[in-house]
């Protein structure tokens, strides 16, 4: 569904604010899609954003909405006295009876909006984009520190949690949450730009016939470019004709850069952030995610939407839509780089890769950006105290509390 139709669920449209600290990354592609597509639908949406870590891609996609309002709120990632001064004036953005529904996405922002005195308020929405705990180098006492903070604000703050994947709900049933707080809707993402894959290469002067190793995502610890640039140069003599493309800014831009600079391999290792990652995943024959853990990955979706084979580590929502050795590969998260440079050579086989790209073309239409604003839409919908009719994607369905698209989708 494309356009909002009054007729077709209910009366009024729905006053929405949509907070997010982090602006990079697949939590800020899923939001700009909310915006956008809540937009379309009718809603009156207003948006939140810290300027401390915005992408400049981010801020001037968010701008070009033509949103009736975009808020900058200096929010900081780490906890401290900075988020006193945040939480005000985000309070002052959501006045009284101002919206229907608030909508907070990451850990920062889903605490500085969930954070409020008891009694009558406007419902309350948190979707984790990666539960801090599910990191698997945080170590057992920043689990439970993080864990105790995550269960204490779902149980009394939320009305409901909003997982993307099977895998990030089962980890939230593990922190006791409450199941009666939680929804699953799987992430989803409109088909790549057709035209720029051609640009792409050309910007970088990579051949069209050279293997193109790619990565998109925020250069964080959490996604682990490190670990690709030292594959790639394990590699690099084994194919001499790879290329490797990095999309993407973050806290460890300079070490990434110098990394590259000091492999000798600068010719052949290409860093930018003049592209987004739908504009560049196009350009890519294989997209390679060494992320140390993930819930439902926007860049994996953006990259199964483009019809590009992938190769990932074992995190979450992972085997949701990469079968492995089909449409592309699975491997073991275990930080050995020979291991991740192998299955890198072995992708990139003729043979092997035309397999992949054929399997990964075939399921490219599985995940849809509409599907997920249905399900979306339709949680806020009853939480603002409507009652929806069934959409397309969620009548069929058997179960109480299950919503289409496959894999099941809870809500």
């Amino acid at each position: 569904m494309n356009a909002y139709d009054p007729n077709a669920r209910h009366t009024t449209p729905l006053r929405l604010l949509e907070v997010l600290e982090p602006s990079g990354g697949g939590s800020g592609r899923h939001m700009l899609d909310l915006c956008r597509g809540m937009s379309q639908r009718g809603h009156h949406v207003e948006a939140v954003y810290s300027p401390l870590r915005a992408e400049e891609t981010f801020v001037r996609e968010l701008k070009s909405l033509g949103l009736p309002a975009v808020h900058s709120v200096d929010m900081k990632r780490s906890p401290g006295l900075s988020d006193i001064a945040a939480h005000r004036k985000l309070r002052s953005i959501i006045g009284k009876d101002r919206f229907d529904i608030i909508h907070g996405h990451s850990s920062k922002a889903g605490a500085l909006t969930r954070l409020r005195l008891p009694g009558l308020h406007v419902p309350r929405v948190y979707t984790p984009h990666a539960f801090r705990t599910m990191d698997p180098s945080l170590g057992k006492g920043g689990s439970l520190i993080y864990g105790t903070i995550e269960n204490l604000l779902a149980r009394h703050f939320t009305d409901r949690l909003i997982c993307v994947s099977e895998d990030e709900y089962r980890h939230a049933l593990s922190l006791g949450m409450p199941a009666k707080t939680l929804s699953v809707v799987v992430n989803g993402a409109a088909p790549p730009p057709a035209d720029m894959a051609r640009t792409v290469r050309s910007t970088f002067g990579i051949p069209d016939d050279a293997f193109l190793f790619g990565f998109i995502g925020r250069l964080c610890a959490q996604k682990a470019p490190l670990r690709l640039v030292e594959a790639f140069r394990l590699l690099a003599s084994k194919n001499p004709h790879a290329q490797l493309l990095m999309v993407g800014s973050g806290e460890l831009e300079e070490d990434v850069a110098r990394a590259i600079a000091d492999s000798g391999l600068a010719d052949r290792m290409h860093l930018t952030k003049t592209f987004t990652g739908p504009q560049a995943v196009g350009a890519f024959d294989l997209l390679v995610m060494p992320s140390l853990y993930e819930a439902m990955s926007y860049v994996m979706l953006e990259g199964a939407a483009a019809g590009k084979p992938i190769l990932c580590t074992a995190f979450g929502g992972a085997s949701t839509v990469i079968e492995d050795g089909r449409n592309g590969r699975i491997i073991a998260n275990d930080g050995d780089m020979a291991k991740l440079a192998a299955a890198m050579l072995e992708c990139a086989e003729p043979e092997r890769h035309t397999i992949l790209a054929s399997e990964a073309e075939r399921t490219a239409s599985r995940f849809s950006l509409g599907a997920m604003l249905d399900l979306t839409e339709s949680v806020y919908l009853r939480l603002a105290g409507h009652a929806p009719l069934a959409t397309a994607s969620e009548a069929h369905l058997p179960g109480k509390h299950s919503f289409a698209p496959a894999p099941r989708t809870i809500a």
